[in-house]
């Protein structure tokens, strides 16, 4: 014989249905979806759960525990991996946003590379700086435009003066 699926739920069917109506993860309308077929009576036992659901029993089980043990918030809870700590960090940091402001600057990434090396002692990917100097900080290099050798310092200098503005 079956047991019946006891399960105390506090939040109202109005709350659950504008909840399931405003989820935007799949895996907040799955759960939702679960908490609101036991609240409006379709589904009382767990092995029809978790055959309409798709899911194995062991999973739906593990949801309802969190249920039990956090309500609504702790059942939506999805836990993120944290990843990998940033290899340029605090004053390593703040020492090259700093280099990066100062007139002279870097003019490759190779430069920062050695700097990182020589200040820091920090052995750091090229692709890593690349990354963090373009995309994280914004910054660019301080490469001046390439000047002609040959040009004359006089002519450029009447040039800018005799041209005529387009306004």
């Amino acid at each position: 014989m079956v047991r019946p699926l006891n399960l105390e739920i506090s939040e109202s069917t109005e709350y659950l249905s504008k909840s399931l109506k405003n989820a935007r993860t799949a895996i907040e309308k799955e759960r939702l979806q679960m908490i609101w077929w036991l609240k409006t009576g379709q589904v009382t036992q767990h092995k029809e759960l978790s055959r309409i659901l798709g899911r194995d029993g062991s999973t739906v089980t593990r949801w309802l525990q969190k249920y039990r043990q956090g309500g609504l918030a702790k059942l939506l809870e999805v836990n993120v991996a944290p990843g990998a700590m940033p290899k340029i960090q605090g004053e390593v940091l703040s020492r090259l946003k700093e280099k990066l402001q100062c007139p002279q600057g870097f003019s490759s990434y190779g430069q920062i590379v050695e700097w990182l090396e020589k200040e820091f002692n920090m052995q750091v990917k090229y692709k890593t700086v690349y990354r963090w100097v373009r995309y994280e900080l914004k910054a660019t290099l301080k490469v001046p435009r390439p000047v002609s050798k040959e040009q004359d310092e006089q002519v450029v200098s009447l040039f800018k003066k005799t041209f005529p503005l387009p306004y």
